[in-house]
């Protein structure tokens, strides 16, 4: 489909676009209330609680007043509801800004102010510099004589630097004037609205006065994108040809696909089997209620069971049971977890340990969902370029015509030989020179001291030019088509014909270039070596410069090859009439163009090989975690830290081989021989691949129980044969590794690995800094953004920002917060102090149900509504949110001692035999408080409210103790929560029974003056507590866990290092070997598997010699009893 935009025309296709109104809203006055309750009645949790609230409104089947549920789920809603409406308003606001800002635009032949909401496809569109841009405009002229202007484009993909906009060639020297008086003076022939913010494939036609239907291609380089700004311009025009919402950007916009935490999974989960539980209990509990109403109750005079009842009686007391037994899962679940999780992101916000002071960005958690999964994560998949390394480029060496510079004294720039030659004007060197300066996208731009400043999109590009100018080959200036270069004093121009542009697939640069000084016509190059070496004409001998790629990639340096042709004037005019035409295409443009590129890009001379070096960051992921000077100093410190925690790392790039697998044994990624094996698959067929991936699948299996470091590594092509073929294998060997090696790979490719992992049930985090990691950090469980010299792209698609990963913990004395390698502090609140609020209302629960049998199972309640309305809201919530500030164990422990990590995955602090044991507790706990409640006010013939009140406040004291008992770290408002709650417990219910109507008046007051009431409450403490401390303090003494031997370790003060090692020994396994075949253990679920078993049975790689701080050698990941359960999609 195709759009056809009229220059100056906006009457006669008003009605067939939209006007430039932006809209971001998601609800309007009218869909508000019905759009925002279907959304939140869309989960299971509200459906459950509007089910159990209608079926309150029954007064037949409700033992508590209706209130008591829909007041905490009306509040509740009008909580998320009004979340939503303020959000929205924000956004309401924002576009209003927007809307309303004053732009200039031509109508009816005059230039006048509008809003720039009043925008039409069709209008000129006039900019002045620092002007926002409010449409996506075509450009038709500007201040420039060149026809050139300049935007920063940081709205759109995050960078700052600024890049070039030409106007078409067709637009050259027109009078504005007369354009602007003329209706329907030209048309863009332009396809309909995309997001593709890298591509604009359109035709321009002038009609007379101007051009007689001459066609004009444009790309995105003739366009002006909304949200971008005009800079170091006076001023540009443009028609606009897409508005509104249906600008690039606009169709850009959009709501990420929730992630659901391995948290949310469980809890989900538990919800389910205590509905069942619910089911079981109501069943059980109706049948008996409606036996004894039949056999016993029609007996009791003072009962008054009629003779006959109605049809639905035997689902009166079921009911009943159901309505008690709601409660188990609380309304304010949901609400205590979404608030600790808002609360454990704004730390990340929080914390100047994470301020980058180079750029000024702090760390900001856009998805404060999924907090808790920081602790779980297994796997971190990490591009190479601005993440393991600074993506700060430096010239370094090269080799030119067979010579190599640079390898003595180990900087190109200082190589006495290389500035003889180019003083003596080897041609050779010239030549790769000229190359470097003018074949790229480089723009020059003049500093205010006069200095020449060079503004680039790739940092490699910016590296090879600013070297060529330290070599005496500067470039001086560009424009559209001319460029000026000073070699060694004396100033040569170019023009510049065609420029061949890069892409992902060609892996080439191209520039088409006419010396005016001899008038020739030169073809430049430069791109990978596979992609320039099969182009080099026949004869030429590249073994030196294939020597000098290898060489260079062995030394973790990034390489270029660079050549030259010059190209005859019949065969470039030819040439550049397929160009042209290739260019004007509508329909797969991309390929016309690259086809036609690969016409003439063919018997090249290959001049040289550049080397670029690209340092190591001083302190990967030093920003998500606890760092101190004396534990970790860059990037292998790090890495082999986590790798301890049992986290495995995965290096996907587009860097060839031999390059990556240099900087994976620099930063410790891999371990070099013996310690370590490198297994490489590779291949370009089918069978190729094939028995590539059998050979190091079977290397994998053998070598599974030996201490030693196996990783593999595969390039792109192969990649995808196995993905695409051999996926099933591949997941296996996904498992079988801790690391892996990914070269050549494309974004598409990056997101399918970690979609592999996923399906295997890991826990992934992917992390990078460019627009080609956005599809891969979308992806993953937590995606992890870096603002680095690549721009924001990555960033504002992460989960989490950071600043860039420039050192800077030399200036630290404190830890930050600790995320990869300190989970306790953020796991372990969450997962443990929400199962309490389970059991807590289990305990309520069970009491109640256990009152049924001393009031002829019919389902009474012994709480009322107000006492429960108030516990589940109020009591049982504030001490769980305070106690999210609780710590197990102190960043410093946690960093010497890794290994703690395992307990946070793969489900060690919250699964089923933790669910089990505070059910017990909470069974324990209902039984100790209703039989000392009921014996202790029976004999005195009290009221069921002195009794209910009795029952609640041993509830509360018992939760007040247990919450004490399970916090590590008290402060002054975990204190003002425990004990705090317990008074304001007391205080409202002395206010309810100081009122008449209540229903519990003089209550309290009478409780509180009985001395068998205190005494009471003490009894259900000491019965209650007593057998939970002695149990928590045999394990804790002789059966003490991982983390309790280093929580002794700490209030003793003493060293760790007595503690001594505590797993068993490992033991190997024998495993048969099939070729290319997967058997998986079936039916397990994944969240539950402890990573670390004590079975015999179990394996793992060794991580590497143990330390004396090594408190758990590690074990397998693989085992007879459990393996991954790979989902064969």
């Amino acid at each position: 489909m195709k759009r056809y935009v009229y220059f100056n025309d906006d009457e006669s296709i008003h009605e067939l676009f939209c006007d430039n109104r932006i809209s971001n809203r998601k609800y309007t006055v009218l869909n508000f209330l019905p759009k925002n309750l279907w959304e939140q009645f869309s989960r299971f949790m509200n459906q459950y609680f509007l089910l159990i609230a209608c079926l309150q409104l029954w007064p037949l089947i409700t033992p508590v007043n209706p209130a008591s549920t829909w007041g905490p789920l009306i509040f509740i809603f009008a909580v998320s509801a009004t979340k939503e409406a303020w959000d929205d308003y924000n956004r309401f606001l924002s576009d209003k800004n927007a809307n309303e800002k004053e732009v200039w635009v031509v109508r009816n032949g005059i230039r006048k102010h509008i809003q720039a909401q009043d925008i039409h496809v069709g209008n000129l569109v006039w900019l002045r510099e620092n002007d926002e841009v409010p449409c996506d405009l075509v450009l038709l002229g500007s201040s420039d004589p060149q026809g050139i202007c300049y935007v920063e484009t940081s709205a759109l993909d995050g960078e700052t630097d600024l890049k070039t906009r030409v106007i078409p060639s067709a637009c050259m020297g027109i009078d504005f004037e007369l354009l602007q008086k003329i209706k329907a003076c030209g048309v863009i022939e332009c396809p309909n609205p995309d997001k593709d913010i890298m591509r604009f494939d359109a035709n321009l036609r002038l009609f007379p006065p101007f051009i007689d239907n001459d066609l004009c291609p444009l790309t995105i380089k003739n366009t002006l994108l909304q949200s971008c700004y005009l800079k170091n311009t006076e001023w540009a025009c443009g028609v606009a040809v897409y508005t509104g919402n249906e600008t690039k950007l606009g169709m850009s916009r959009g709501i990420p696909e929730p992630k659901l935490t391995a948290v949310d999974a469980m809890i989900d989960k538990l919800t389910g089997a205590i509905f069942v539980f619910q089911i079981v209990v109501v069943t059980v509990l109706g049948v008996a209620g409606n036996f004894w109403k039949d056999t016993e109750a029609r007996k009791q005079w003072y009962v008054l069971y009629p003779e006959e009842g109605p049809w639905y009686e035997l689902l009166i007391i079921p009911l009943r049971f159901e309505l008690l037994c709601s409660i188990m899962i609380p309304i304010s679940i949901k609400v205590s977890l979404d608030l600790v999780k808002s609360l454990y992101a704004k730390f990340i916000d929080w914390d100047l340990e994470m301020f980058d002071k180079e750029t000024g960005v702090p760390s900001h958690a856009a998805n404060t969902a999924i907090s808790e999964d920081l602790g779980q994560v297994e796997y971190i998949l990490t591009d190479k370029t601005g993440t393991l390394t600074e993506n700060k480029m430096v010239f370094k060496k090269c080799c030119i015509g067979g010579n190599f510079y640079g390898s003595e004294s180990g900087d190109a720039l200082k190589d006495a030989a290389l500035l003889d030659a180019i003083t003596c004007g080897s041609s050779d060197v010239i030549r790769f020179l000229t190359v470097m300066a003018i074949c790229n996208t480089v723009i020059p731009t003049k500093s205010k001291s006069g200095d020449v400043v060079y503004k680039s999109q790739s940092q490699d590009e910016e590296a090879l030019v600013q070297a060529a100018a330290c070599l005496h080959m500067v470039l001086v200036n560009k424009t559209a088509n001319t460029l000026e270069v000073n070699c060694n004093g004396s100033l040569r121009q170019y023009e510049l014909l065609d420029v061949l542009e890069f892409t992902s697939d060609r892996k080439r640069m191209s520039v088409v270039v006419r010396d005016y000084q001899n008038g020739k016509i030169i073809l430049l190059s430069k791109g990978a070596d596979e992609a320039i070496f099969p182009c080099s004409y026949t004869g030429q001998q590249i073994r030196t410069f294939n020597e000098a790629v290898e060489h260079y990639a062995q030394l973790g340096l990034r390489t270029l090859c660079l050549a030259w042709r010059e190209l005859k004037e019949d065969e470039y005019r030819e040439w550049s009439l397929m160009f042209k035409e290739a260019n004007s295409t509508l329909v797969d443009r991309e390929w016309r163009i690259a086809e036609v590129c690969q016409i003439i890009e063919h018997d090249l001379e290959i001049l040289g090989v550049s080397a670029i070096e690209d340092h190591l960051q001083a302190s990967i992921f030093i920003n998500f975690g606890c760092v101190d000077c004396n534990l970790m100093n860059g990037v292998p410190e790090t890495i082999e830290s986590l790798r301890r925690a049992g986290i495995n790392f995965w290096m996907l790039t587009g860097d060839k081989q031999r390059t990556a697998i240099e900087i994976a044994l620099s930063c410790n990624f891999v371990s070099p021989e013996p310690k370590g094996q490198l297994l490489s698959i590779d291949g370009k067929t089918v069978d190729e691949v094939q028995r590539s991936l059998e050979r190091v699948l079977l290397t994998m299996r053998i070598t599974t129980a030996e201490p030693k470091d196996v990783a593999f590594v595969i390039d792109g092509w192969a990649l995808e044969i196995a993905l695409q073929h051999y996926k099933k294998a591949f997941s296996e060997l996904a498992i079988l590794s801790r690391t892996a090696i990914c070269c050549r790979v494309t974004p598409s490719q990056k997101a399918q690995l970690v979609q592999l992992l996923k399906s295997c049930d890991y826990r992934t985090l992917a992390i990078g800094d460019g627009g080609n990691d956005v599809r891969m950090i979308q992806q993953a469980d937590i995606g992890v953004g870096i603002s680095g010299r690549e721009g924001l792209q990555a960033a504002r698609a992460a989960d989490y920002s950071i600043g860039s990963i420039i050192p800077f913990f030399e200036e630290i004395d404190s830890c930050a917060w600790t995320i990869f390698l300190q989970p306790h502090s953020i796991s372990i609140p969450i997962l443990l102090l929400q199962v309490p609020n389970y059991m807590l209302h289990t305990n309520i629960v069970c009491q109640s149900i256990a009152f049924s049998f001393v009031s002829g199972i019919s389902g009474t309640s012994l709480f009322n509504s107000v006492s429960l309305m108030a516990y589940n809201v109020f009591y049982t919530s504030i001490p769980v949110l305070v106690s999210a500030l609780d710590k197990d164990l102190s960043e410093r422990t946690v960093m010497q001692h890794p290994q703690i990590l395992f307990y946070c995955q793969a489900g060690r602090v919250l699964n089923p035999s933790t669910f089990a044991g505070w059910f017990g507790r909470s069974l324990f706990h209902a039984i100790v408080v209703f039989i000392i409640s009921i014996n202790a006010y029976s004999i005195e013939k009290s009221e069921m409210e002195q009794v209910s009140m009795v029952a609640l406040s041993g509830c509360i004291w018992l939760q007040a103790f247990v919450v004490a008992l399970e916090t590590n770290s008290f402060t002054v408002l975990q204190h003002l929560a425990i004990w705090g709650n317990l008074l304001a417990f007391y205080i409202i219910n002395l206010i309810v029974s100081a009122i008449p109507s209540s229903g519990m008046y003089t209550i309290m007051f009478r409780l509180c003056k009985q001395p068998s009431y205190w005494i009471t409450i003490f009894l259900i403490v000491v019965a209650g507590m007593g057998p939970i401390l002695a149990l928590k303090y045999f394990r804790f003494t002789y059966r003490p866990s991982k983390i309790n031997l280093l929580q002794q370790a700490e209030r003793l003060g003493g060293p760790f290092l007595s503690l001594g090692n505590i797993e068993p020994p490992l033991k190997s396994i024998e495993k048969e070997v099939a070729p290319l075949s997967i058997s998986h253990t079936k039916g397990r679920s994944p969240v539950f598997e402890p990573l670390l078993s004590d079975s015999p049975n179990s394996t793992r790689r060794s991580f590497g010699p143990g330390t004396p701080f090594d408190f758990f050698q590690s074990q397998g990941r693989l085992s007879s009893n459990y393996s991954r359960n790979c989902k064969n999609n």
